[in-house]
């Protein structure tokens, strides 16, 4: 007589996060501050104000762009403030950083979005391994989002967990 194979991994209650879901979507289009600067190095507002005044903003559609400056030169607040106001009536999201601190920005905003009390008394699993590079940020913030309100967390595969917090 053959037993029957019982999955009990799908019989369970457990919910999967998968970080990836909420990774950027679509290039990130860097603009450096750098090629703006007199000697590179150098803000000289007049200049900086009409050589951004003159650029076709309009290749920044629809674009992630993130700000930043590729020298180190110092750069009044003023200046990312000019950018972001010409940028805004077309691109899609604004980030000041470089294309790492972008990612690491939008990832953080997208986990922030999760409303913790779709997980209330749940036993959530964040899943572990990936195609992307997911930052151990990540993992902590969605451990501080949802351990106010879950049952359980655990990290991995819902085969092979690694209890993270359990409610007493």
């Amino acid at each position: 007589m053959q037993e029957e194979i019982i999955n009990k991994v799908s019989q369970s209650e457990l919910l999967t996060i998968d970080l990836e879901k909420y990774f950027p979507e679509g290039k990130i289009v860097m603009f450096d501050l750098k090629p703006f600067l007199f000697m590179e190095l150098i803000l000289k507002e007049k200049d900086f104000r009409t050589a951004i005044q003159n650029l076709d903003w309009s290749q920044y559609k629809d674009q992630l762009v993130g700000v930043y400056c590729s020298t180190d030169a110092v750069i009044p607040v003023w200046a990312y403030m000019l950018v972001a106001s010409y940028l805004e009536p077309f691109a899609k999201e604004i980030i000041q950083g470089n294309e790492d601190q972008v990612i690491r920005q939008l990832l953080l905003k997208r986990i922030n979005a999760i409303d913790p009390e779709d997980y209330k008394n749940k036993r959530v699993v964040i899943k572990g391994c990936g195609e992307k590079p997911i930052g151990e940020f990540a993992y902590l913030e969605i451990t501080r989002l949802l351990r106010p309100v879950v049952k359980s967390i655990m990290y991995g595969e819902p085969c092979s967990t690694v209890p993270i917090y359990k409610r007493k």
